[in-house]
């Protein structure tokens, strides 16, 4: 994501298993300027969906967020993160298994990291999970623009995409642990 020097943002960058199911929720947030699906994590260079499915490249599918912290913040963009995955799974997410769709948190800086770390520990005390947290809080590294049909991916196929999400178990395991 190229920065405009007159606009301020910042980038986070979060992996929750499948990214079509990433984007929606921070989309639709005042101050976030652009979201990105991609791969990151790895040790492949400009890596295809292809290759990162086969679990060939070390990469995450992962989305990665520009926004205006003078309007919406890090942590509350750690908040929603937290309320899209399964915390508790280190193999996967839902119904996508291996390790190119573990979640995990990709921090740009120390500031990112240590809050991280404390929305973490605060998932960890609430008790809302009988498991324990397991989504790694790891350096961020290159970013790889995933093809662009899976950019938006829910607005171009929202057929495609209500499918697989439904299929997916993701929604029904929101709603049992954060409700409505």
């Amino acid at each position: 994501m190229e920065q405009n020097n007159e606009l301020k943002y910042e980038i986070a960058t979060f992996a929750g298993g499948c990214f079509w199911c990433m984007i929606s929720p921070f989309k639709k947030l005042e101050g976030v300027l652009d979201i990105r699906s991609g791969y990151t994590g790895g040790h492949k260079e400009n890596p295809t969906y292809i290759e990162v499915k086969a679990q060939t490249t070390g990469h995450y599918e992962a989305v990665q967020i520009a926004f205006d912290p003078d309007v919406v913040s890090y942590e509350t963009l750690l908040e929603i993160f937290w309320r899209q995955i399964d915390p508790t799974d280190a193999e996967g997410q839902f119904q996508d298994r291996g390790s190119s769709y573990r979640a995990a948190i990709f921090y740009e800086n120390e500031e990112q990291r240590i809050k991280a770390e404390a929305s973490k520990k605060v998932l960890e005390e609430s008790k809302r999970f009988d498991k324990p947290i397991v989504t790694e809080i790891l350096p961020a590294s290159e970013f790889y623009p995933a093809e662009e049909y899976h950019q938006d991916f829910y607005i171009k196929n929202p057929i495609e995409y209500m499918k697989d999400r439904q299929a997916s178990g993701r929604d029904e395991f929101i709603k049992k642990y954060w409700g409505e």
